[in-house]
């Protein structure tokens, strides 16, 4: 009982600890494979939401264009597939990857399907909407294609939210910036 207790007790404030910034994180890719965002160190990365059957799916589009032209600016996008807002992400994940591929020609690295919103929020989405895990703001996730800005330090910059296009002045000055 008591090494359960202690257990219990480990995990517990294990999950409870406040990551500093997004290089903490380690989330599963759209393949299977493990993804450390550690691997991303220096790069200002866009994560967005994303969803196939949304009236802003076609932002598909815009963020690989955005992606193709600062991908060698230590730029990255990092898409997200959820199903939170009205079922619009209903497929798998090998759905998923071979509509991307085949409508938009996504060639961003791509993440499993997880929950970006709720009870069973993904860590990485709870890190990035709440203040006193991000250290910068709350801010809920309102719908599909929420773009959070991450910095090269690894810490929340900005929030462009669903209708904001990926290349909206927020996103492209926020880019252009040193």
């Amino acid at each position: 009982m008591k090494t359960l207790f202690i257990t219990l007790l480990f995990f517990l404030s294990f999950s409870l600890m406040a990551q500093d910034n997004i290089y903490d994180f380690n989330v599963v890719d759209i393949s299977g494979n493990e993804f450390k965002f550690e691997s991303l160190k220096g790069n200002k990365i866009l994560i967005v939401n994303t969803a196939s059957k949304c009236s802003l799916t076609p932002q598909y589009k815009g963020l690989e264009k955005l992606y193709k032209e600062y991908m060698n600016q230590n730029f990255v996008i990092i898409g997200f597939p959820a199903n939170n807002f009205r079922k619009k992400e209903p497929g798998s994940n090998e759905e998923i990857a071979e509509f991307c591929e085949k409508n938009y020609g996504v060639s961003f690295p791509m993440m499993s399907k997880i929950s970006v919103k709720g009870e069973d929020i993904h860590p990485l989405y709870k890190w990035l909407t709440l203040k006193e895990l991000n250290g910068v703001m709350d801010i809920e996730v309102r719908w599909n294609f929420q773009k959070f800005m991450i910095d090269e330090k690894g810490e929340l910059a900005d929030v462009a939210f669903p209708r904001e296009k990926p290349y909206s002045s927020k996103i492209v000055n926020w880019l252009a910036e040193q």
